[in-house]
């Protein structure tokens, strides 16, 4: 954790994809949390013109479309599918998130409305951005839950769950490193009534 920095509590989100991290991100803004979304921060990223001149050098035009911008759908087919590609856009855009989370960070300190910070983030550990951290939450839920909500909501399959899965960290090792854990096997109010619960528990920590 970067102490130096950290003020209000700092509240980081994993679990496995489709589980839920981005409902329990606004349950937690629903209590005052700034939500820091860094699957967003990467989409802005990519509009950046020193990051896609640094894509553009790596992997030339293919991941590019008409219009100039990066194909995220390419790109992705490219990184998931090979370990050292993925590190090499991982090299790209991971320090630059972290700028990104470390400023909105102090930001979020200094507003007197947010009551705690939350970092949504698939690859928090991955990334070293639970660095910035005082607490680390574990969002639970069975697989097959989880595919059909990435069916419904991202039209992936199985395959394509387990592929992007399978970059990251195991799901054992990511609950074994939260301080944490939710489960969301039920409803979003459900979820939402054992985030509170969660919010009271951390405040007397």
């Amino acid at each position: 954790m970067v102490r130096n920095m950290q003020t209000k509590p700092v509240i980081g989100i994993v679990g496995g994809v489709g589980s839920g991290k981005t409902t329990a991100a606004k349950a937690f803004g629903a209590h005052g949390g700034f939500v820091i979304d860094c699957d967003a921060i990467g989409h802005q990223l990519l509009g950046d013109d020193t990051v896609r001149r640094e894509l553009r050098e790596r992997w030339g035009e293919s991941i590019f479309d008409a219009a100039g911008a990066v194909d995220r759908t390419a790109l992705g087919h490219i990184v998931f599918a090979d370990s050292t590609q993925l590190a090499a856009l991982n090299a790209i855009m991971h320090p630059r998130i972290a700028a990104k989370i470390e400023e909105l960070i102090t930001a979020a300190n200094a507003n007197p409305e947010v009551s705690l910070i939350v970092i949504d983030a698939a690859v928090l550990f991955e990334g070293g951005w639970d660095k910035f951290c005082t607490h680390t939450v574990f969002v639970n839920a069975p697989l097959g839950q989880r595919i059909e909500r990435v069916t419904k909501t991202r039209s992936w399959d199985e395959h394509t769950l387990r592929t992007r899965e399978s970059s990251q960290i195991s799901l054992d090792s990511k609950a074994a490193k939260c301080s944490h854990a939710v489960d969301n096997y039920s409803t979003e109010s459900h979820l939402g009534e054992r985030i509170s619960q969660l919010i009271r528990q951390i405040s007397h920590e």
